[in-house]
């Protein structure tokens, strides 16, 4: 018998690109063995097979969007008959309707499966990131020779393109900034001026960049900066650490910030919201997913803890362990990084006393934290070694003005000085 192996749950995505077929017609393969990879604007994911066989035939191609539902295989189990002739029929209309939609394409017919024209994320065979660049600096990936595996686009091979186009229209190309006609950097030969070298970016990065354009375009940042006094906290955090590495786990600061994040959210739940659709009123969160940027070696992603206030000190820090590895590993899929209401941003680490962390969007608002360092303090008789932490919050003004900001902080640098409190 035949099987239909079809894309499962993949949280929210939807229309998610095709990045790699792992499998060819004839393979034999096993259940939960990975037959697609799948790229959204924050995470590359394997598709595992739900059914054990032959794979007869496969129903997508590299480029292709799906899914929840969306079939990629015919599997054939042992013992079964031939494959369905129909089944192979039902095809040809569908590759049939991209060419009639899109007429501008025709006449850049390319051998055999040749990407059509990038409007709609079609077929074109580039990452949403490249895709996005080709259409700031209006290059036509149909005539783009792809340098990649298996004739992917890369983004130099759109720059190589975009050298040999004299005319500067793409100072005209707002689309791609949703209308807001804002000319592109213009491309520069730097080979003129000493020796260079392209470095091709993480695919993490690529595929985060616009995300963040995104956000950083449509959202009104203002960044709130304050200090907490976690003298008191680090000696605790530090007696819960060595406690903690008996078990195999670690309790850093972090853990401490989102029990404190998530009182004062409580406290201010516009902090927790999202702007409605219709722009006059705001999504209530009854909830509390505190997202957390993991730095990885191909940079940054946002495991997401779930119920964050159902959770004590001990099984954040377990959490927080575990995402983090995942992370590391490459090994998070797309519910670990789904359904945030607030994220957290540490720099503590590595170093800095302030910055501006990008709102995460939806959400509208973002907490950044850099190193913590020992500094006088005066206590109204003498000055006093205290260790102060550095908060930066950035937030969507829509949703929060600059006093709600500035007492959503009080309140975080209150928990954090006295962690009685974070305990009620």
């Amino acid at each position: 018998m035949t099987t239909e192996v079809k894309v499962p749950d993949i949280g929210d995505f939807t229309d998610v690109p095709v990045v790699t077929i792992l499998v060819s017609v004839g393979d034999t393969i096993a259940e939960e063995d990975p037959i697609i990879e799948l790229e959204s604007d924050k995470a590359t994911m394997e598709v595992p097979s739900s059914a054990a066989g032959t794979v007869k035939e496969i129903k997508v191609s590299e480029g292709d969007t799906v899914s929840e539902g969306s079939v990629v295989l015919i599997v054939e189990g042992d013992g079964a008959g031939a494959a369905p002739a129909e089944e192979p029929k039902s095809e040809a209309p569908k590759s049939e309707a991209p060419k009639a939609e899109a007429p501008a394409s025709a006449p850049a017919a390319a051998p055999a499966p040749a990407p059509v024209t990038d409007a709609g994320f079609s077929k074109v065979h580039a990452s949403p990131s490249v895709r996005a660049y080709a259409r700031r600096v209006e290059v036509d990936l149909t005539k783009v020779n792809g340098s990649g595996r298996k004739g992917r686009i890369l983004r130099e091979d759109v720059e190589k393109a975009l050298k040999t186009q004299v005319a500067p229209a793409a100072a005209a190309s707002g689309g791609a900034q949703g209308g807001m006609g804002i000319p592109p950097i213009p491309a520069v030969d730097f080979s003129k001026f000493g020796p260079v070298e392209d470095v091709e970016m993480s695919r993490i990065k690529k595929i985060s960049g616009p995300a963040l354009h995104r956000s950083w375009l449509n959202i009104p940042h203002v960044t709130h900066n304050d200090e907490a006094d976690i003298t008191e906290l680090d000696k605790y955090r530090k007696e819960m650490d060595t406690m903690a590495k008996e078990e195999g786990y670690r309790v850093t600061l972090l853990s401490f910030v989102i029990k404190a994040s998530v009182s004062a959210l409580k406290q201010h739940w516009e902090f927790n919201s999202s702007l409605h659709p219709d722009g006059d009123k705001l999504i209530k969160k009854n909830f509390y997913n505190i997202g957390f940027a993991a730095d990885t070696p191909n940079g940054l992603v946002v495991p997401v803890i779930k119920d964050a206030d159902r959770k004590g000190l001990v099984e954040i820090s377990k959490d927080l362990m575990e995402l983090s590895s995942k992370a590391r590993k490459g090994e998070l899929k797309g519910p670990d990084m789904q359904g945030a209401t607030f994220t957290i941003s540490s720099l503590g680490g590595i170093g800095g006393t302030s910055f501006t962390p990008i709102v995460n969007a939806p959400e509208v608002a973002i907490l950044g934290l850099t190193r913590s360092k020992m500094q006088p303090v005066w206590n109204g008789e003498e000055f006093v070694p205290r260790l102060i932490q550095p908060l930066s919050l950035s937030y969507d003004h829509r949703a929060v003005d600059g006093a709600l900001a500035a007492r959503f902080c009080v309140t975080l640098k209150t928990l954090l000085g006295d962690m009685r409190k974070l305990m009620w």
